[in-house]
């Protein structure tokens, strides 16, 4: 791609955000004032906190464990390398959706096991009751799937970003005396994180979409409110219209407010 072709895309006015703005508004207009698309609206709009929430929550989960992922694919030990290779490997290789089944159907299960086990004293003595499938929601598997599911790539993320780092400026913090803990507070993770943020908000945005299978299990999320009002009311073209339009929003809203933020970090970087 030469320069020119570079300068000219940047200089294009962004036609498509303005057809995108006036296409919101016309949507808005006809869910004010139509009937039908006002109570669609009012009942699928009811599920957003539980997108927002499995979303904000699940990518908590993911980035930490994402992190912690990286982390051992970097480090000195062949043993912790080798098995944060087959993790990502292995999970990523995976689709959301089988995840989604396997966590809620098959991990679950296993999980509260493995908590009575370690729990076996307390529960023993009387001091607490045994743990029961049921006392893990559904959500909550949901959220456990999408949080394993996504921190293999995220994982992947935060490794480019650390190993994009001059090795040069590593090995001067090791001559100042920093820890490892240091080097990587200090010098490591400020200059990574901006090779890391653009992928990781559109990580982001990928789970909010993602966030829509949830519905298979159950969880009242916006597709599962549409889902439920579209097969009893048989508009599924109004239903579907309004979900895809809040999904939009959603997305499109994060997708620019994430552009801007990379925008400026630039900006920072340059200057």
């Amino acid at each position: 791609m030469t320069p020119a072709h570079d300068t000219s895309q940047k200089g294009d006015y962004p036609w498509w955000l303005v057809a995108l703005a006036v296409t919101a508004v016309a949507l808005a207009v006809e869910i004010v004032s139509n009937g039908v698309y006002r109570q669609v609206f009012s009942i699928v709009s009811a599920g957003i906190g539980i997108t927002i929430f499995v979303t904000l929550v699940g990518f908590f989960f993911a980035t930490a464990l994402g992190l912690g992922i990286a982390l051992m694919a970097l480090s000195d030990r062949a043993a912790l390398r080798q098995i944060a290779r087959f993790y990502t490997e292995v999970i990523r290789g995976i689709p959301i959706l089988v995840l989604l089944f396997y966590i809620a159907f098959a991990g679950a299960p296993a999980l509260v096991v493995a908590i009575n086990f370690l729990l076996s004293p307390l529960i023993s003595a009387g001091a607490i009751e045994p743990m029961v499938v049921r006392d893990l929601s559904l959500m909550w598997r949901a959220i456990i799937a999408l949080s394993i599911g996504y921190s293999a790539f995220i994982a992947e993320v935060f490794r480019a970003g650390i190993l994009s780092v001059d090795k040069g400026q590593i090995e001067a913090a090791k001559a100042l005396g920093l820890s490892r803990y240091q080097r990587f507070r200090l010098v490591v993770f400020p200059q990574a994180i901006r090779v890391i943020l653009p992928p990781l908000g559109n990580d982001f945005v990928a789970m909010v979409k993602d966030s829509s299978l949830v519905s298979v299990l159950g969880v009242a999320d916006i597709t599962q409110a549409g889902k439920i009002y579209a097969s009893g009311s048989f508009r599924f073209f109004e239903t579907y219209s309004i979900v895809a339009y809040i999904y939009l929003i959603l997305t499109v809203g994060l997708s620019l407010g994430l552009r801007r933020l990379e925008q400026r970090l630039r900006q920072g970087q340059r200057g």
